[in-house]
């Protein structure tokens, strides 16, 4: 029988999209408001990997990531996706915008070994958590590097995405040496 432990820490990571500029740097301030500083960030990359969102949210999106410096226990993501979801509705619900949904708002966590997404939708590789919450592992972290699964969205294989979440591993591996 193995003996039960708590679990460590973990890296916040906030994945954004829109096709309104302005908006990150409101969600920028509105999620460090709930989740505290950020202490990394990627630039704006171009999101032309699916037209799944261009119905919602229209054309020309683009993706920021942040990076939170206070770390978080595992089972905290199903509360994290929660207020999210309450962030983008708030957006959505204020009609200022030619869109549905102006932004998407997508939390996870990066530990040592992978990087964990939340979402609302089950599927085969999603385990419950809570509240209407899943989770899935979208990338594993073996010899050195981030590994794509079968089910890996295709922008998170990519170099951009890859190279920024090498950045926040370094983060995160500073962070649980203190």
């Amino acid at each position: 029988m193995g003996t039960i432990a708590s679990s460590k820490n973990v890296k916040l990571i906030i994945g954004v999209i829109s096709g309104f500029n302005k908006l990150f740097d409101n969600v920028e301030d509105d999620l460090i408001s709930r989740f505290g500083s950020i202490d990394y960030e990627s630039g704006l990359i171009q999101f032309t990997f699916t037209d799944y969102y261009k119905y919602e949210m229209g054309s020309g999106l683009l993706r920021k990531f942040f990076s939170f410096e206070r770390l978080i226990q595992p089972d905290d993501i199903a509360d994290i996706k929660r207020t999210t979801n309450e962030l983008e509705g708030g957006y959505s619900a204020s009609n200022k915008f030619s869109v549905k949904r102006p932004i998407n708002i997508d939390p996870g966590y990066l530990e040592l070994s992978k990087l964990v997404l939340a979402s609302t939708k089950d599927f085969s590789h999603r385990i419950y958590l809570r509240n209407g919450i899943y989770a899935e592992v979208t990338l594993l972290y073996k010899k050195g590097d981030f590994c794509s699964l079968e089910w890996t969205y295709p922008d998170y294989k990519t170099k951009e995405y890859i190279c920024f979440f090498q950045k926040v591993r370094a983060i995160y591996e500073q962070q649980l040496k203190k």
